[in-house]
């Protein structure tokens, strides 16, 4: 089997697109694993025509794949946007022990969760945002879904994140006054993001400790759906001052959100409480309720789980629009049912934190 150093030496070999120096050198490899007689290196180069990152790719698939020992080679390829700083290379290198020292300037930083997609996290998520900054908190959003991020579209934030001089990054100002950073800005939208665990978890990182948030009052982190390793490494990296979970009516979802609470519960974060999203719908014409997801499953849920039940969130057609034209009901319809559910849900998430 090759060594280690003869690895790198052959991915140094090559030169991203537009750029003089190796792979290696230059700070383009972010994770290099061996698996027996497996390779799987993934690169970070700047974005560009297609054409020469798919040239590169072959070429250093074929010169490790001749490599002896070698029979599969898997070489992935990310383009990121050339004010993004680019990590120094590593061979599987573990996670830090914790991010808390560089990020001391944020008070609070609270996780938004669901047990399964379709819940509308990312919704309460950038609304809770907007209602905290309306009542004079300094809030920054992490949107923490790599794979499916949606926070630059939902709060309506636009442009690309600048460097800084001492390669870091600065988030985007959204209307509204929160500042938001999501790897969306940095991918192209139609791009998927074809990553595993190791460059996840660097990527995560990144979007925390590399982004120059300054002093804020609350740090809202909306996480992928599930239990994955994104939320794992956000509760054993960072001090959470605790968790809210996001649920709808419906059975199906109340299974899911239990599984995030006993989630929580095991890594010691506390749960601020549950949030049940599309309560119900009332009718403009005639004013008439209609709970089309089911009545009470999330006040019940949380009553027996033994968690607080902060609220409910009415199933409203503004809430949807607002999110697809980043026009969040917070801010576009605030005299709203919906956007007066979010304003009061961020009045109890800030009388239970240390703000």
């Amino acid at each position: 089997m090759p060594t280690e150093q003869k690895i790198l030496e052959t991915i140094n070999r090559f030169t991203a697109p537009g750029s003089t120096s190796g792979l290696v050198d230059g700070g383009a490899v972010r994770n290099v694993e061996v698996d027996g007689a497996a390779i799987l290196v993934a690169l970070a180069v700047p974005a560009g025509p297609p054409g020469p990152i798919d040239g590169l790719r072959t070429a250093l698939s074929e010169a490790l794949a001749s490599l002896d020992g070698i029979d599969t080679v898997d070489v992935q390829i990310q383009t990121m946007l050339s004010t993004i700083p680019v990590a120094p290379p590593q061979v599987q290198a573990p996670l830090p022990p914790s991010w808390g020292e560089k990020i001391s300037g944020i008070k609070n930083i609270i996780a938004v969760a669901s047990g399964k997609g379709g819940v509308g996290k990312s919704t309460v998520s950038a609304n809770l945002a907007l209602a905290l900054a309306q009542a004079d908190y300094a809030v920054g959003l992490l949107d923490a879904d790599i794979y499916g991020p949606s926070q630059q579209m939902m709060t309506g934030a636009t442009g690309s994140p600048k460097g800084t001089p001492d390669g870091r990054i600065h988030p985007i100002m959204a209307p509204g006054g929160v500042n938001v950073m999501s790897i969306g800005f940095i991918v192209d939208a139609d791009q998927p993001v074809i990553w595993r665990g190791p460059l996840l978890m660097k990527a995560l990182e990144q979007l925390i400790v590399d982004v120059e948030w300054g002093d804020l009052d609350y740090l809202i982190v909306d996480l992928p759906p599930g239990t994955g390793d994104i939320t794992l490494s956000l509760c054993q990296n960072v001090d959470l001052a605790g968790a809210v979970i996001v649920t709808t009516p419906q059975d199906v979802a109340l299974i899911d959100a239990r599984k995030g609470l006993a989630m929580f519960q095991k890594l010691d974060v506390e749960v601020l409480g549950l949030i049940e999203n599309m309560a119900a719908y009332t009718c403009p014409s005639c004013g008439n309720v209609d709970h089309i997801f089911g009545s009470g499953g999330g006040r019940r849920t949380a009553e027996g789980l033994g968690i607080p039940f902060l609220g409910e969130i009415p199933l409203d057609p503004s809430i949807v629009v607002g999110g697809d034209t980043g026009k969040p009901v917070v801010s576009d319809r605030p005299d709203s049912p919906a956007a007066r559910a979010f304003v009061e849900l961020a009045k109890t998430i800030a009388g239970n934190s240390s703000v």
